[in-house]
């Protein structure tokens, strides 16, 4: 799909033009999707089907990505190859886009155009879901998708490590612009944030404002950061409720080296798996185990 331009966020003082003008925003509920690039198609399904054994294929979906499905909570991991370009501008976001729900997709495009962003057109995809893309103020790929609840029972895949897919992190550079558009506009709330030391902040944590899915600003990456380090700052999250059961569904499922099980400076309990590409999966309990550092949790955690 196409994006069109960056949001502008055009001031408040722009819309003293009269009473019932300006859109309310619509919910947004969590997270719909999240969308990989990949290299090597097939290489990447035998990783994210036989390893994380996660459902391939999506009911009713015949567009060109391939469809992971989870089916508890109908969220989706989908597969794209990664654009050829001309080698000398290297593809630095292995995230290709993060997909939020709302319940009316016609009001958030107007929200949004209001609010000085230039939002694609809504489209509808071959499963009955209707979207539209917009970029935030850093130039990351965001969707906005509305879909209606399935009455197909879809029973969870025997090997599958997660049912939740509860949270995705990407590169920021500029705090400030990026709050102003996932928390003034948007609504996003403060779930945590911290560091490596006490006193700094290199992970600043907001939940969606009416669900518990949450995006992660990776903080402080320098700008030289290669395609490694890229891969792991760019990532998305996988819930789990003990991530050692989860770890011996990996090493069973054929994956024999990955990150942890280790509590980390959140307080929770996780590991990290890489796709061929070097795109981290991070698998995380629901819930800290012991008191984080740096700042307590503001909202109510995920649950399974």
């Amino acid at each position: 799909m196409g994006f069109l331009a960056l949001c502008a966020l055009w001031p408040a003082a722009a819309f003293r033009s009269g009473p019932g003008e300006r859109p309310e925003r619509p919910r947004i509920t969590g997270i719909d999707h999240v969308t990989i690039y990949v290299s090597d198609v097939n290489q990447s399904r035998k990783f994210y089907s036989d390893v994380l054994g996660l459902a391939m294929g999506c009911p009713q979906y015949t567009g060109p990505e391939t469809c992971f499905l989870l089916p508890r909570s109908s969220q989706r991991v989908l597969l794209r190859p990664a654009p050829a370009g001309d080698g000398t501008r290297p593809l630095r976001n292995w995230l290709g886009e993060v997909a939020f729900r709302t319940d009316d997709i016609t009001e958030m495009q107007r929200y949004l155009r209001v609010h000085g962003c230039s939002p694609g057109r809504i489209q509808n995809d071959s499963d009955g879901a209707q979207y539209f893309g917009v970029r935030d103020p850093e130039g990351s790929s965001i969707v906005f998708v509305h879909r209606s609840a399935s009455s197909i029972g879809y029973a969870a895949a025997p090997r599958e490590i997660s049912t939740h897919l509860i949270h995705a992190g990407f590169v920021v550079k500029d705090m400030a612009a990026e709050n102003r558009f996932y928390v003034d506009l948007l609504g996003f709330r403060l779930y945590w944030y911290g560091g490596f030391k006490d006193n700094a902040t290199d992970w600043f944590e907001l939940q969606v404002p009416d669900g518990p899915d949450w995006i992660e600003y990776m903080l402080n990456i320098p700008a030289t950061a290669d395609h490694k380090e890229l891969g792991v700052q760019n990532h998305f999250s996988l819930g789990v409720k003990d991530v050692h059961a989860a770890a011996a569904q990996l090493r069973s499922n054929g994956l024999k080296t990955f990150d942890g099980p280790e509590i980390g400076r959140d307080g929770k309990d996780s590991l990290d798996a890489y796709d061929p590409d070097g795109t981290r999966v991070e698998i995380m309990e629901f819930a800290p185990v012991e008191k984080p550092c740096c700042h307590p949790y503001s909202a109510e955690h995920p649950s399974p």
